[in-house]
Formats: C-alpha cells, structure tokens, sequence
C-alpha cells in the first residue's frame, strides 16, 4: 500500500492508496452506496499504539463503519496497522505539540470530505489536538476529546473557556448545515450516566454543577444527546470504567461518550449503541447510524 504523508501545523493528513493501483490482488475498498444510512464509529483508546497490542485495530477492521474517531491517540504518527486498513482511503491525525504522548484525535473515513480542520480558534487549545472537523455536503462531523477538569479540578477553568468557545463554534456551524458532534465529552451529564453520583458531585472531574450545566446548555441551544433521548431512564450504562479497583468487571462506570446532533436530524437517526464489550480501553466505543 502506498501512502502518502504531510504534515502542517498540529496534525498530519494520510491518504491510503490501497486498492487504486494496477495490482489485481489490491483489496477492494468498501463504500456507502448512495441512499445507505451513515454509520460512525468512536472509541476513545487511550493510546493508540498501547491499543493495537490488545488487538484494537483487528476490531476496526471489523466494524464496517463509514467513518472511525478515535480519541486519546497519543502518536505523531498513525501506526502501520491503522494506515494498511484499506476501507478509509481518508485517514486524518491531529497531535499533540504540546506534550508528545498526550491527547490527539484521529479521523478514517470512506468518503472524502469536503475539507478537514483540527482548529477551534485558541492556540493552546489547537496545540492540544481535541478537536477534527470535517465537513461533508450535507453536514459536519465532528470528533472531539474534551479536556478533563483534572485532579482536584485544578483544570475546571480552563474547561469552563473550552465550553464557551466550542459551543459558540457549533451554533455558528449548525447555522450552515446540521452537526453530529462525538467523541470523549468527559462529562456525566445526569446521576443516572455514572454509578456513584452522590460521592463525585463537585469532587470528581466530569461530574461537577459546572461541567453538566455546560452540557446542559449545548442541549438548549438545539442539541440532542442521542443515546439518552433513545433510552431516557435505562440506568448501568457506561462508556468509561476506571482501571482501579476491578471498576469494569463490577460495572462501576461512567457514561461520558457522546452523540450529539442537530435537534433537527435527530428523527434521522437509525440506532445509536454502547458497544460496552469491546476490550481494549477503559472506554468503550459507540456507534451511531443516521440518514444524511
């Protein structure tokens, strides 16, 4: 497979070629035939490469999305085994240039978008690459690693200026075509997205008055969190478990893994699901299907 490399500013664009050369043993590269629903991937793998040892890549391969995020990447460059996946011609890697190992967010896609963009308009923040946009023609897609308010919240500040400046962002975007906005939110929006409200309210990051009226306040300005409005009172279900203290095994988790969209696409929605048995992270990923 030949690829090709550029990097600019804080991300680095692959475009695989796998399929396009005259070699008759090339795999044939999937596409979304027009009038099919838009399937979306997003797992936060918290390290990419770390993931990829637990086989992480063979369980993309699997999935048969149109579009991947991953978020929490932590490389400057995509591994061999994600760049050889010849279903996403489209491979775009947004790092870190402020702390090598950290964050990053990455976007495979079958269909090439209109155009790519890893900025939201503040320097530190770009730095940090926690965010990928791109638009398609008839809507935005979104990836996003949301910044953690940190141990003891010493960070709640700083996420309180992300919140301001990403939610001006989406409704200046959602003016122009609907969104789906999704990744690692890092916010327990309600009591019933994390097993122990009462003891992590105002202690915990992600589950602090400040970071759910945020969230709260996205959803007012014509949002919809996708899984929620599907399943209002279904309790249990989460997207993060903790390493410490066998938290996955007794299920003591925390629901901060998102699909938001456009209020008014939200009847386009097919399914949105917890794929709460994919090892390999202490997230989960989540998958939404939707006609655009």
């Amino acid at each position: 497979m030949a690829a090709v490399s550029r990097k600019r500013k804080n991300f680095a664009i692959f475009e695989s070629k796998a399929g396009t050369s005259a070699n008759e043993n090339a795999p044939e590269i999937k596409k979304r035939k027009e009038g099919d629903p838009l399937k979306i991937f997003s797992w936060n793998v918290a390290g990419l490469r770390a993931c990829i040892k637990k086989g992480c890549h063979t369980e993309l391969a699997k999935w048969d999305a149109d579009v991947v995020f991953l978020q929490e990447t932590k490389c400057e460059e995509l591994p061999p085994e994600i760049k050889s996946i010849a279903d996403y011609p489209y491979k775009k890697l947004c790092f870190s240039k402020v702390k090598k190992g950290h964050s990053g967010v990455a976007m495979l896609s079958r269909e090439k978008p209109v155009s790519v963009e890893c900025c939201v308009g503040d320097e530190n923040f770009d730095q940090q690459a926690r965010w990928i946009q791109a638009e398609f023609e008839n809507y935005y897609l979104i990836g996003v690693y949301v910044p953690n308010s940190g141990q003891k919240l010493v960070n709640l500040d700083k996420r309180k200026k992300w919140e301001g400046l990403i939610l001006e962002r989406l409704i200046s975007l959602d003016k122009l075509k609907p969104v789906i906005y999704v990744g690692d939110m890092n916010v327990a929006h309600q009591e019933i997205d994390l097993k122990n409200p009462v003891s992590n309210r105002n202690k915990t990051a992600g589950f602090t008055d400040q970071e759910r009226e945020d969230f709260t306040r996205l959803l007012e300005a014509g949002f919809v969190d996708v899984w929620r409005s599907r399943n209002p009172t279904q309790a249990d279900v989460y997207t993060f478990w903790s390493y410490l203290g066998n938290a996955r095994s007794r299920n003591v988790g925390w629901r901060i893994d998102y699909f938001v969209v456009s209020k008014r696409i939200l009847v386009k929605v097919v399914d949105c699901k917890v794929h709460h048995g994919v090892l390999g992270s202490d997230h989960c990923p989540i998958s939404m299907t939707i006609d655009v």
